[in-house]
């Protein structure tokens, strides 16, 4: 077929090589299109002899190796997509000879080394994609000279430096991502001059300074990812009415000011991300508005005042997080919105205060995380935390006031993975119903996810250089990305827990008023990762089952009034890291095994007068090797002699007295009669 011209077997399942011949027999070949195969094996150098190609399409197939310098030689080329394969190697600089390129797209490979210079040659190209490789060093200087460019994506590689300081300047760009590399300096001023940026993605690199004025002016935003970043700056001199934008994520910054009112004109907006910076001020009424928003993230910045009576309003809200901050006050109350889509509610370290917030049964009936730690909340668990949350996975309730019972009801809660109800004013028993916490007994093994096919990810990338309202390529993180984080005290500090939270499987009842035994049904809660009783008033003997906690990593249980020996089954906990069981009355010998052996700090075991054995000084009676026990029969026999001489030299002192006192008394006697007389 020499006279064949374009050429499509793309959506198949066809393995094996592509045939070099091919490309010498079609002189006449236009249209070179394989994609989303399964071919393997090395792209042909023979390639660069069709020399009238104009499309080449291998994306999403098996290829090696790395990209024929040949390429260079087809001029007429307009569009090359080699990308999601395996290619590895540099980006040919024989690529500055096809001048008439318009897309070139070599993303997910691993490809390095650096962008040739040459590429400043390519004044046609309009889209450059190289995401996801290993590429690496800054940007040559002669990208600016792609006056025609209007997608860039660089992200996930390994580039650094700064960026040119004239790129953009004079361009239409439309989607711009350097994200996820280690860019530093300051964001070029003209990289929005045309006006035209519809997403916008420089997250996670070490940009600083302020951010482009040019921005203000970008109605057509959709999607704004700054996050992970120095930038400073008011934000509210940055921002103003984008109509159109979906997604904005700041977080991670240093930015200041106030919220601004205009905010409320983004009524598509449905991920509002702002949290670590030093944000202040009131959270403004006009918030509410955002209608569409799914996400709020305001955490850990500098806020104050009371949440607006109208939070209830933001009706599609399903991750709420206004924690670290100066709020204060009660939550407002609300009589509706049972059918609330709110799934995850974190208001930790502030100042709120009232009563447990009964708006959360309600209007929350599909909450999965309820963070209420670090506040002022006061009085009793309601019993309906059983059966108006039912969905709920994380309930976090640390440093309140709360008194009262824990009621039995929460064990109603089969979702649970983490209770923390530390550093309140509990008091009664540990209900023995929480044995009946069905997702703490699951042994965990894998963290569950959804994940897309690779030519599935690929399609999506691909269809957001056209799209604006397609999530773009970098920026395909969900609400799911957020969801179900909190903070928790893992092996002696607080640490953050997001993605893998549900690996994470606890309960924290430590320092409260909780008195009698603890029940052996917590034993049943063998997916258990963490348990913390510590500082509480707890008493009886340890369960003995407790070695059928076979994750446990980490057991507190210092502080309290706990007798009898410490049970051998613990010795069967093999992945247990942290272990405190000071500070009450615990006797007998420690159990010996190979996780408890690795636990060396006597501080473990510390002030339980009548524990003995390793790795405390105190020996356990008959503990001991050789060499101590000669040296124990040594001392016995040292003993044995003192006493035996003790009693010879008492005899000999009673036969001195017997047969010399009495004489030398009379003597003396006789003496002072003497004295006195005269």
């Amino acid at each position: 077929m020499h006279k064949i011209q374009e050429f499509g077997i793309e959506f198949n399942k066809l393995t094996g090589q592509i045939p070099a011949v091919l490309f010498m027999s079609w002189p006449e070949l236009i249209a070179f299109q394989a994609q989303r195969n399964s071919f393997t094996g090395k792209i042909p150098p023979e390639l660069g002899k069709a020399t009238k190609l104009k499309i080449i399409y291998l994306y999403s197939n098996n290829l090696t190796g790395s990209i024929p310098v040949e390429i260079g030689e087809l001029v007429s080329l307009s569009q090359l997509d080699l990308s999601a394969n395996l290619l590895t190697g540099p980006i040919p600089s024989s690529f500055g000879n096809l001048t008439q390129l318009m897309r070139l797209e070599l993303f997910f490979n691993q490809l390095t080394g650096t962008i040739p210079p040459e590429i400043g040659n390519m004044t046609a190209l309009q889209v450059l994609d190289v995401n996801t490789n290993l590429l690496e060093s800054e940007l040559p200087n002669t990208i600016t000279s792609l006056r025609n460019l209007q997608y860039l994506s660089l992200f996930d590689n390994n580039f650094g430096g700064n960026l040119p300081a004239d790129l953009g300047k004079g361009l239409s760009l439309i989607d711009v991502s350097f994200a996820k590399n280690s860019f530093s300096g300051e964001l070029p001023q003209s990289l929005c001059d045309g006006l035209m940026v519809e997403n916008f993605m420089v997250n996670h690199n070490n940009f600083s300074g302020s951010l482009p004025l040019c921005l203000k002016n970008c109605t057509s935003l959709f999607c704004l990812r700054l996050d992970q970043n120095q930038f400073t700056g008011d934000i509210s001199k940055v921002f103003s009415v984008h109509p159109i934008l979906d997604f904005l994520d700041v977080s991670g910054n240093q930015l200041t000011g106030n919220l601004s009112h205009d905010w409320s004109q983004c009524t598509n907006l449905t991920i509002l991300s702002m949290d670590n910076n030093r944000l202040s001020g009131n959270i403004p009424a006009a918030l509410c508005g955002l209608t569409s928003l799914q996400l709020l993230d305001l955490s850990s910045n500098h806020f104050t005042g009371e949440l607006p009576s109208c939070w209830r309003e933001l009706q599609a809200v399903v991750f709420m997080d206004v924690s670290s901050n100066g709020f204060w006050g009660k939550l407002p109350i609300s009589t509706s919105l049972s059918d609330f889509p709110l799934q995850s509610l974190h208001l930790a370290n502030n100042s709120f205060s009232g009563d447990f917030p009964s708006v959360i049964e309600t209007c929350c009936r599909k909450l999965i995380t309820l963070d209420l730690g670090n506040n002022m909340f006061f009085g009793v668990i309601p019993a309906w935390i059983g059966k108006s949350v039912p969905l709920l996975r994380v309930l976090s309730l640390p440093s309140n006031n709360f008194s009262g019972v824990i009621p039995f009801e929460i064990s109603q809660l089969s979702n649970l993975q983490v209770l923390d109800m530390s550093n309140n004013s509990f008091t009664g028993f540990i209900p023995s119903t929480f044995g009946n916490l069905s997702s703490m007994m699951e042994q965990l093994s894998s963290w569950r996810t959804t994940s897309s096919e690779k030519h599935d990810v690929v399609q999506l990338r691909r269809i957001s250089i056209f799209s604006r309202r397609t999530m773009p390529p970098d920026s395909l993180s969900s609400v799911d990305e957020y969801r179900e984080r909190v903070n928790i005290f893992w092996k002696g500090r607080e640490q953050t827990f997001q993605k893998t939270i549900e690996l994470m499987t606890g309960i924290d009842l430590s320092s409260n008023l909780l008195a009698g035994d603890i029940p052996n049904e917590l034993t049943y809660l063998q997916g258990l990762r963490f348990l913390n009783l510590s500082r509480n008033d707890l008493s009886d003997s340890i369960p003995p089952s407790i070695g059928s906690l076979g994750l446990l990593e980490f057991l507190d249980l210092s502080w309290n009034e706990l007798s009898g020996p410490i049970p051998p089954s613990i010795s069967n906990l093999p992945y247990l890291s942290v272990l405190n069981l000071s500070n009450n009355r615990l006797t007998g010998s420690i159990p010996t095994g190979s996780q408890l052996q690795t636990l060396v700090d006597p501080s473990i075991y510390g002030n339980n007068l009548g524990l003995c054995g390793f790795p405390l000084s105190a020996h356990c009676l008959g503990e001991g090797t050789d060499q101590d026990h000669t040296q124990q029969l040594g001392s016995d026999v040292g003993l044995c002699y003192s006493v035996i001489l003790g009693v010879v030299f008492g005899f000999w002192l009673w036969f001195g007295a017997l047969f010399f006192l009495e004489p030398w008394r009379v003597s003396f006697s006789r003496f002072l009669d003497k004295l006195c007389s005269k």
